[in-house]
């Protein structure tokens, strides 16, 4: 049976992590394996995940970097790229295996729940299916997942500060179409909550509007902070 590795890059996630690893555990049983790449963190995230990951590693910091790292130490045939606030579906490793043998696809994402109960953001959770169908581009927060082998052949992720999930779904898309699973992943609504919902989006529109014309991905982080 085909292993899935779980990377997650992770920057002073102590508090939250035990929440995100804990559900990982049943997959682990099952032969898949987590590893989990820390950028620097120093509140103590590497000494919580050793207990409930396969690979504690060290990397700079960033997350197309943090993802490179796991991804060059992972031993699965199929790399997932989950951020520390998201949580997988309990049955997520037979969604994407069983997609990707059905389908013959090398990669894809998932729908995604935001965590906050406003109205509002079952809106966003729509537009973000959406979006990702109609462009065939995913976000990190969708937890993209893709064979190993494609993986290297699209080059991994870019090292940019800002939109590495969307420049790597761009190369992707080049090899083949993505496996949209209507099957969720429940990420944070912090930011959404935090920012207001609107100017967010609108931040986020802009700001792939900059990006598909050409913007340095610096300054776009720097706008997006």
């Amino acid at each position: 049976m085909p292993r899935i590795s779980i990377i997650i890059p992770a920057l002073n996630e102590a508090a939250a992590f035990p929440a995100t690893l804990a559900p990982l555990q049943q997959l682990r049983a099952r032969g898949h394996e987590v590893v989990v790449v820390d950028g620097g963190s120093v509140d103590g995230t590497p000494e919580v995940a050793r207990p409930m990951a396969d690979q504690v590693i060290a990397s700079p910091r960033g997350r197309a970097a943090q993802q490179n790292a796991g991804a060059a130490v992972a031993t699965g045939d199929v790399l997932l790229f989950l951020h520390a606030d998201t949580l997988l579906p309990p049955d997520a490793d037979h969604l994407v295996l069983g997609g990707l043998r059905t389908t013959g696809r090398g990669w894809g994402r998932f729908d995604v729940r935001l965590s906050g109960a406003a109205p509002g953001l079952r809106v966003v959770e729509r537009m973000i299916g959406l979006r990702s169908r109609v462009t065939g581009i995913a976000t990190g927060d969708q937890a993209i997942f893709v064979r190993a082998d494609w993986f290297r052949r699209a080059g991994g992720f870019p090292a940019i500060p800002l939109m590495e999930d969307v420049a790597l779904s761009t190369a992707l898309k080049r090899l083949g179409p993505p496996l949209c699973l209507r099957e969720r992943v429940t990420t944070s609504s912090r930011r959404w909550e935090e920012r207001g919902i609107a100017r967010t989006i609108l931040l986020m529109w802009r700001l792939r509007l900059a990006y598909a014309l050409g913007a340095d991905p610096a300054r776009l982080a720097d706008r997006y902070r």
